[in-house]
């Protein structure tokens, strides 16, 4: 099986996006190479970058707030297990201390510091981090593995907080989705939503079908359309056979 999942709001997008620099960082900086050492600095730009727009770590404790007061009110129920609510509850509270013991704007200890600032811009242009360019950067491409990455740790602990509590929202959010069986007709399915709130559309299908969804959504409706994907310059094509899926609306 393989799920794709598609953000209908602009916060879900950049929590996605950050989730998926966590992860290329994590798997990069734990690499020995010099070339991996370098994908994970571009990451941890990128990441900065993304950061940078808007106040993110506001907005971050306002989610963890809203979903802790919503589980709070749970309490107390019979139809819910006290023993995983209060792991929940402990989980969101962890991370809104550590955003909350974070000063500063994400990333601000990256765009102070001048030497990697110079990094980035040599690094926009295209071959821009030759031996020529950079010499001061080569020279720590020439340290060990470990070297290198103690300073990858050392960049990137300050970002660790947000880590968390982005790990933690989108658990929240996946979590909230009940799953149901459709079938797309000739490769095209469209459900109306009724009005409903979605922030996160998941789609599950299986892989060996080869095919990838297109979705389009708003207050009204979903639309789902399955094509066949190509790596050739050919345009892909649109399914037409009949295509079992399941589908799941969540939200924060």
């Amino acid at each position: 099986m393989i799920s794709f999942e598609f953000p209908i709001v602009e916060r879900v997008r950049i929590l996605l996006r950050l989730e998926e620099l966590f992860r290329r960082l994590t798997h990069f900086s734990n690499a020995d190479g010099a070339d991996e050492h370098h994908v994970a600095l571009q990451t941890l730009f990128d990441m900065a970058e993304l950061g940078a727009r808007g106040d993110l770590k506001s907005e971050l404790i306002q989610d963890l707030e809203r979903q802790r007061y919503a589980l709070e009110a749970l309490r107390d129920n019979p139809a819910i297990a006290e023993g995983a609510l209060e792991a929940v509850l402990g989980e969101i509270e962890s991370a809104m201390t550590r955003q909350l013991e974070f000063t500063g704007k994400f990333g601000h200890e990256l765009r102070d510091n001048e030497w990697l600032m110079n990094i980035k811009q040599r690094t926009a242009i295209a071959g821009g981090a030759c031996q020529f360019d950079l010499p001061s950067y080569y020279f720590w491409q020439k340290q060990s593995a470990e070297v290198r990455r103690a300073d990858l740790q050392r960049w990137s602990a300050p970002l660790l907080a947000t880590r968390d509590a982005v790990g933690v929202l989108l658990k929240l959010l996946r979590d909230s989705g009940k799953s149901n069986t459709f079938t797309a007709r000739h490769g095209a399915f469209q459900q109306m939503s009724g009005g409903k709130v979605v922030h996160l559309i998941r789609i599950t299908l299986d892989a060996s079908l080869g095919l990838v969804p297109e979705v389009s959504a708003n207050k009204y409706a979903v639309n789902v359309r399955f094509i066949e994907p190509t790596t050739h310059s050919a345009r892909s094509r649109a399914a037409t056979a009949d295509i079992p899926f399941t589908l799941a609306f969540c939200k924060l």
